[in-house]
């Protein structure tokens, strides 16, 4: 089979047909695309392109209720900010992983009164100007295009009124929960009927909903089933209305949620973390005809070669079968990862990928 875009080659993939090979695209901490510039990676060149990865482009919307962003302290080592959703962060300058959440705005109903009116559809929470010079040279060069949506019980609880807070509100006051889940669904769809109004259409939408942790999930499938699935599902219902996938990116061990994923039409299931309790082989096993996996190579063991190597050769042959996988780690590209180590782990998936 001739060489495909990465367009044809992801909507193979998520009609759950071959390919010349699976698509290959991860999400490398801005600390290790530090690491791999002191290592080689030219200053003016984007990562995916010098390592042949595959082109996805991303839409992305403003659904805030568009608090003042500012930044309170900055150091050589960490930044302390303020976000749009009113949340105060601290995030360390040449380190990964996820920011210190310090202090929120919406703390409370009467709080969360005065954001919800903050969140009403307007233009100007459109980057215009980009998709103007951006989305023909995406079509051009056969990128992948996904509209990020932003909502659920993850942005919730991390960016918008805390974890504890958010935790005990699902069993004290369910219905205010269930408000901030939608409100936020049905602003990111407004501005994404303007954006398909406008005639840019996009091949799937993503959002963010990390449901598990180690072992565990947040909620039970009961309260899964009542408070957040029918969110979820509105999502999938307006992307497959367009002829457009849908794809969930929920970290942790979310195996009790994942029947309720192929139920409501979610078509792809990221990152598939393994060191959380994640199997993608049996994932695939018992799944495979319903759900496009992208991920599931532990990335615990990226930095040892030998060990990478084994799981690759263990886990990617099983994944691609019949389609239906776009290779990546379980997570992010730790900065234990050097520059040479992820040209290797790129070709070898690769070669295993092929049809």
């Amino acid at each position: 089979m001739k060489d495909l875009t990465s367009h044809e080659r992801f909507k193979r993939m998520f009609e759950h047909r071959q390919a010349d090979r699976v698509p290959v695209i991860d999400s490398p901490w801005a600390a290790t695309i530090e690491r791999w510039r002191r290592e080689g990676l030219p200053a003016d060149a984007d990562w995916v392109d010098f390592f042949g990865c595959d082109r996805v482009a991303g839409l992305h919307l403003d659904n805030s209720p568009r608090y003042p962003v500012r930044t309170l302290e900055q150091t050589d080592r960490y930044k302390i900010w303020t976000t749009a959703w009113g949340a105060t962060l601290k995030e360390w300058t040449h380190a990964g992983g996820t920011p210190e959440f310090l202090d929120f705005t919406i703390t409370d109903r009467d709080a969360w009164a005065e954001a919800k009116q903050r969140m009403t559809p307007a233009r100007d929470r459109i980057d215009w100007t980009r998709l103007a010079a951006d989305y023909r040279r995406w079509r051009d060069q056969g990128c992948w295009i996904e509209a990020g949506l932003w909502f659920g019980f993850d942005v919730t609880h991390s960016w918008t009124v805390g974890t504890e807070r958010l935790l005990m509100a699902l069993i004290d006051d369910p219905d205010w929960c269930v408000d901030m889940f939608n409100t936020e669904l049905d602003l990111g769809i407004a501005l994404l009927e303007m954006v398909w109004e406008a005639g840019y259409h996009f091949d799937a939408i993503r959002w963010p909903d990390d449901l598990g942790y180690k072992h565990n999930q947040f909620m039970s499938v009961p309260m899964y089933r009542d408070l957040l699935k029918p969110v979820h599902k509105r999502a999938c219902d307006w992307a497959h209305a367009r002829g457009v996938f849908t794809a969930l990116h929920s970290c942790g061990d979310v195996n009790p949620f994942v029947p309720e994923f192929v139920e409501i039409g979610i078509d792809c299931l990221n990152p598939l973390e393994v060191k959380a309790g994640m199997d993608p082989v049996a994932l695939k096993g018992r799944f495979g005809d319903d759900l496009v996996f992208h991920g599931g190579i532990n990335a615990v063991l990226w930095d040892d070669l030998d060990a990478i190597e084994a799981e690759m050769r263990r886990v990617v042959p099983a994944m691609k079968s019949g389609g239906g996988y776009i290779f990546a780690s379980d997570h992010s590209v730790p900065t234990s990862v050097s520059c040479g180590t992820f040209h290797q782990v790129v070709n070898l998936a690769k070669e295993l990928g092929s049809y």
